[in-house]
This record gives C-alpha cells, sequence and structure tokens, in this order.
C-alpha cells in the first residue's frame, strides 16, 4: 500500500465513520473502485479504527473523565446510570459479534448492490427524523437497548451506526444533543473489542505487510478527519439538518446499484 493510497483510506475511515453515510459501505464501495488489494490488512484496519477511537475521545474527554470519575466512586449515581445504559446498549451489537460474526463477514465481498441498498436503508431512516416529535426526553434504559439493535444492524455495510443510532433515539424522543453524546460515547467499548480481536487474527499467514510510513499517513489521516467529522455531526444533528445526508446516501445508492 502507498501513502497516497493510505491517505485516501484513511480519510474515508475518519470521515464516514462519524457521518451518517456508512463507513463500511464507503469502504466497500472503495474497494470496488480503487481495487486496493492491501486495505484488507487487518494491521491498517486497527491502526485507522484506534485513530477514530482517539478522535471520540479527544472531543467527549470531558464527559469520559467525568464518567470514569463518578464510577471510581462505587455509588449508584448519575454515571454509573449512564455506564449502565451503555452496557444495555453495547447487548445487541454483543450478541451478533458473538454468535453471527462469520455470517456478517460473508456479506463483505464487494457486492455495490447490496451495499447501495443499505444505503437507501440509511437515507430512509434519516429522512423519518422529519416525523419525530421534538421533545426534551432522557435516554433511558429501553432507549439505551433500542439504539443498541439499531446499532447491532449497522454491522452491514452500506447501513450507517451514527445515522441507524441517532435516528432511532430522536425516533424516540430522546432530545438531539443527548442522543448524539450517547450515540459517539456507546461505541467507544464495542470498536476497541473489535480492535483487540483483530489484533489477535493479525497472527493470520495471509496478512499483507504494510511499510511504516502509509501506517503513519492512515493513522493521521483518520484521527484528524474523525475529529473534523465527529464536531459537524454534533453540529448538523442541533441544527437538524440530516436531510443533506439522507440525500447524499440516495445519490450514493443509486450510482452503486446503477453501476452493479
Amino acid at each position: 500500500m502507498s501513502w497516497i493510497e493510505a491517505l485516501i483510506l484513511g480519510l474515508l475511515q475518519g470521515l464516514t465513520e462519524f457521518l451518517p453515510v456508512s463507513s463500511s459501505g464507503h469502504l466497500e464501495l472503495g474497494k470496488v473502485a480503487l481495487d486496493i488489494e492491501a486495505k484488507e490488512s487487518l494491521t491498517f484496519a486497527i491502526i485507522v479504527h484506534a485513530a477514530t477511537v482517539l478522535s471520540i475521545i479527544v472531543v467527549f474527554f470531558k464527559d469520559i473523565r467525568e464518567l470514569l470519575t463518578g464510577l471510581l466512586k462505587l455509588q449508584w449515581n448519575e454515571s454509573t446510570i449512564y455506564s449502565a445504559k451503555i452496557l444495555v446498549s453495547m447487548v445487541p451489537v454483543g450478541i451478533v459479534g458473538i454468535f453471527f460474526m462469520s455470517q456478517v463477514e460473508s456479506v463483505y465481498t464487494g457486492n455495490i448492490v447490496f451495499v447501495g441498498s443499505m444505503l437507501l436503508i440509511t437515507a430512509s431512516l434519516l429522512l423519518l427524523t422529519y416525523l419525530a416529535k421534538s421533545r426534551n426526553k432522557d435516554v433511558t434504559f429501553l432507549d439505551a437497548f433500542l439504539i443498541g439493535v439499531a446499532q447491532s444492524v449497522a454491522v452491514l455495510p452500506g447501513i450507517s451506526r451514527s445515522g441507524a443510532t441517532i435516528a432511532t433515539g430522536l425516533l424516540l424522543g430522546v432530545r438531539k444533543d443527548l442522543v448524539t453524546r450517547f450515540s459517539f460515547l456507546m461505541v467507544l467499548v464495542p470498536i476497541i473489542g473489535a480492535t483487540f480481536f483483530d489484533i489477535i487474527r493479525t497472527a493470520e499467514p495471509n496478512e499483507v505487510a504494510i511499510g511504516t510510513i502509509p501506517l503513519l499517513v492512515g493513522f493521521v489521516a483518520a484521527f484528524l478527519s474523525g475529529l473534523f467529522a465527529c464536531r459537524v455531526m454534533l453540529e448538523v444533528v442541533r441544527k437538524g439538518k440530516l436531510i443533506y445526508f439522507a440525500i447524499y446516501c440516495i445519490f450514493v445508492a443509486s450510482i452503486a446499484i446503477f453501476l452493479g
């Protein structure tokens, strides 16, 4: 993998991980469009995912610090309740990861028609948010589980994780800023868990070796673009401008289905 290819894939990962356009779907389309075989390297996947995790930590550092401080008090307080809700949200994706991982991986075959179809589902979810009534509701335990179900469905390429979780929260009546915060914080543990799983898999003999420079370029690109996308998404949800991403998803889906 060249450093330019690493730059492209790093930017693609960082931007689409947080914007509601599906990072997995775009990477599948990128695989077909760019024909970059080395992007399948688990080492590179680990690097760019670690970069996106770091970008979340930077943006939500204050929130994470407050949660950890509250947890260390070993009391049933606001922080432990919130953390418990995050744990509840992780149950559906955990079930998918443990029992259905092989079926999920079989979908990642560069089938751009399938990706396009899933992007249309993402667009539909984003459009549905305009039917949601504006309410000043916090995330309940039931809401956390249902948002977690949306996250588990988003393992399919083309369905945006942030789009599905935020849209579900808005449809449940959760306040915009609260559902966006919950959506970003709830993904930290699953991404870290998937990264550790990938680290174990890097022992496989078919792993493609990648130089230090491409890995560094990919990490920096994913981190900086992730920071940008994360902050943009917070502002977009606050202003209720998800329709623009819905239109974008429909546009990309139409091209993918037509070409496929």
